[in-house]
């Protein structure tokens, strides 16, 4: 599954919100040094199974594909 989703930083705790086709995702860690997308990469694993960036990877939209382990 791919999603599109906006980024929050430096924020009290991690969230996932659904707006419409985005998602908004509220990260603690600052975004330097991959910080924030490692931590987005790391939550969506823990809930979904795998995930990875497919673009954005500097931005604060990012494309995101998600797969269900079995």
């Amino acid at each position: 599954m791919i999603i599109n989703i906006k980024v929050k930083t430096n924020q009290k705790k991690f969230s996932i919100e659904k707006k419409d086709n985005v998602w908004l995702i509220s990260v603690t860690a600052p975004p330097e040094r991959n910080k924030a997308n490692i931590e987005i990469i790391k939550e969506l694993s823990k809930i979904y199974g795998s995930a990875r960036i497919v673009s954005g990877l500097k931005s604060n939209k990012k494309v995101i594909e998600i797969r269900k382990q079995i």
